[in-house]
């Protein structure tokens, strides 16, 4: 079948189901970004609602991460079995439950519970996407669409950021999350009853075989047998370095240490310091769907993550020695720490290509595991190396720490950074083709 050969109205149909799964998906995997890196811009309210020292903090932002972690392999062998529709609904559902929870909560314990329910809910939402992604568009378009997919869930990120404190001028961040458990039930009815898995489901050819070629032979035997050739297959590995290493330390930094960070280093106020974090979201975003776009053109992945990962190392630095940092120096370097970072997200289309079709759900779990895992160990390490080094000094209910205590939680983020810069050497270049096809 080619393109030609699809009637008027069953292009339309394409057409339609195709973006209505993006859409919807897509809008939970923003969700899932927002939650991620909230409780930076709510910080102060949350030490004030649970009057939480800066472990209890790391505690109260860790159990989304923790969950989303366990949940990598599992969604991707998921996605692969039960199909997107099924588990994108009831993601939404268990992500609403906890949003509400969390939003409701009068002690430090049910909030965490809330937390771990947010995050078991939305770890479904982004292997679901590169699902849609791999079986609704062209082949070729991965990178381009993966970055795409990239630059809409670091929106979720963005709003995470300054925005959601413009909101708390309005209300309080408890009717923020009460309201975002209502929308993740709508999302998820939604989904139900308008996704389909495959083109197939809908009576329609797959992207294959519009481009004349054969389909892709099926995922055949037990999910188990699957995920042991991904975790066998020496080249599904190195990716899982710069995703520790450079996903994790950035979100480790802007989804909680560095609105503090810059308040008790330079002395900043809360909306400067959430500015930064945003610029450093917006690069991010920005570069993912560059990078993407950029590796398609040049069919070549390895150089462009390099480049990228070796500029967010750079970054570091000025913020590891604390150099002064006014506006017109601290807004770029933050951009272009985001844009820098970004060159590590050609990974998933790595483990896509290194392993075989059926499989690329499981294959890019793998990797992405690494992202959470980092996360879910370094947000509560810096913030328990910091307890230690505390002063005792308080303002408002909040604990500020010396600049020497936060140079030694930048130390361990930089260092962390350096490993996963040196994993990526070993990544190999696929020139963005499924090797052996």
């Amino acid at each position: 079948t080619s393109p030609g050969m699809l009637t008027p109205d069953q292009r339309a149909r394409l057409h339609r189901l195709r973006w209505s799964a993006f859409v919807l998906v897509a809008l939970a995997y923003i969700l899932s970004f927002f939650h991620r890196v909230a409780p930076a811009a709510i910080a102060d309210e949350l030490q004030q609602a649970f009057q939480a020292s800066g472990a209890a903090l790391g505690s109260l932002a860790a159990p989304y991460f923790y969950v989303y972690t366990l949940m990598q392999v599992p969604t991707g062998v998921l996605v692969d079995t039960l199909g997107v529709r099924r588990i994108v609904a009831l993601g939404g559902v268990i992500a609403g439950i906890g949003s509400l929870l969390f939003g409701l909560a009068e002690t430090l314990f049910t909030a965490s519970i809330g937390r771990l329910l947010v995050g078991l809910g939305v770890s479904f939402m982004f292997l679901s996407l590169l699902k849609i992604n791999a079986l609704w568009f062209r082949e070729r378009h991965f990178g381009t669409i993966t970055g795409f997919t990239m630059l809409l869930g670091n929106a979720g990120a963005v709003l995470a950021a300054a925005p959601l404190v413009w909101v708390l001028g309005f209300t309080s961040w408890r009717t923020v999350f009460v309201v975002l458990g209502i929308f993740s039930g709508v999302l998820a009815l939604l989904t139900w009853f308008v996704v389909r898995d495959h083109p197939r489901d809908a009576g329609l050819p797959s992207m294959r075989e519009l481009e004349g070629l054969a389909p892709h032979a099926a995922r055949t035997g037990h999910w188990r047998h699957g995920l042991a050739e991904v975790a066998k297959n020496r080249d599904t590995w190195p990716g899982f370095f710069p995703a520790f290493g450079t996903a994790g330390t950035l979100l480790a930094f802007a989804g909680l240490w560095a609105v503090p960070f810059l308040r008790d280093v330079y002395a900043m106020p809360r909306d400067v310091a959430v500015l930064h974090t945003s610029w450093l979201l917006i690069g991010f975003a920005l570069g993912s769907f560059f990078v993407g776009t950029l590796s398609d053109r040049l069919q070549r992945r390895k150089p462009v993550m390099l480049g990228g990962v070796g500029l967010y190392l750079l970054c570091w630095l000025p913020l590891l020695f604390q150099w002064p940092l006014p506006a017109a120096a601290g807004l770029p370097l933050f951009f272009l720490m985001g844009v820098g970072a970004a060159g590590f997200s050609l990974v998933w289309a790595v483990a896509k290509e290194v392993n075989r079709p059926a499989l690329s759900g499981m294959a890019t779990s793998v990797v992405n595991t690494g992202v959470f895992l980092s996360v879910a160990l370094l947000q509560p390490l810096v913030g328990w190396v910091m307890d230690l080094g505390w002063d005792g000094r308080m303002a408002d209910g909040v604990r500020l720490n010396s600049a020497a205590n936060h140079q030694l939680g930048v130390g361990i983020l930089f260092g962390v950074a350096v490993a996963g810069f040196l994993g990526e050497l070993k990544v190999r270049e696929t020139r963005c083709r499924h090797v052996g096809h």
